[in-house]
């Protein structure tokens, strides 16, 4: 199996490497840095998975993956990231990730997780399992950032962060005022009034 590793710390990317060398039919046949190298890296080099961190720089691994999914649809890609499981996995899996693994998974989780994305299946934790199945039951309350649109998250979990909103168009290469109109849709979908009660949120709910 060949695999393409991205995430932008070189201390995980080679921990990964340490993992997965583990098996010998498996290796590391690419590595990106950068949300902006993933794609350039998948054409030049035929891989048969991709583990993806959610966060690259700063740009959002969900946006990365919707690319993946767009040009490599036969390519499974498997999200390794520090993120709370219970705030981003579900995003991920509705976005067509094969799997959410969190950083802080045993050696064997994670040969365990890609051994199952590679073939076809999608790999879950326990705790997003149970979330999916609470889901299906009539009456939850859905979390307010559950609503948001894949653009729109990822603008709230900037937000969230503290950046201005011309920060966050320069950093996705959005018009400041369609950063704004998202700002927007984002306020009215989730109720919250201001970018304070945003930053809050996101502290508390461990989005950031």
């Amino acid at each position: 199996m060949k695999i393409l590793i991205a995430d932008d710390h070189s201390v995980v990317r080679r921990g990964l490497q340490q993992v997965i060398s583990e098996r010998p039919d498996w290796s590391v046949v690419a590595e990106s840095s950068s949300a902006e190298d993933v794609l350039p890296a998948l054409r030049r080099t035929p891989v048969d998975l991709v583990m993806l961190d959610v966060s690259l720089g700063e740009r959002s691994g969900i946006d990365v993956l919707g690319h993946i999914r767009a040009e490599f649809p036969n390519v499974p890609v498997l999200i390794f990231s520090m993120h709370n499981e219970e705030q981003y996995a579900i995003r991920c899996l509705r976005a067509g990730a094969a799997g959410y693994v969190p950083k802080d998974s045993s050696p064997e989780t994670i040969l365990e997780a890609i051994e199952r994305a590679a073939t076809g299946r999608t790999y879950v934790t326990p705790a997003v399992a149970e979330q999916l199945a609470a889901g299906l039951t009539p009456g939850v309350t859905v979390a307010p950032h559950e609503m948001l649109s894949d653009r729109e998250f990822e603008v709230f979990r900037l937000i969230a962060t503290g950046r201005s909103l011309t920060d966050i168009a320069e950093s996705l290469s959005l018009s400041i005022k369609t950063v704004s109109t998202y700002r927007t849709r984002i306020l009215q979908k989730t109720g919250f009034r201001s970018n304070a009660e945003i930053i809050a949120y996101g502290i508390r709910t461990g989005l950031v």
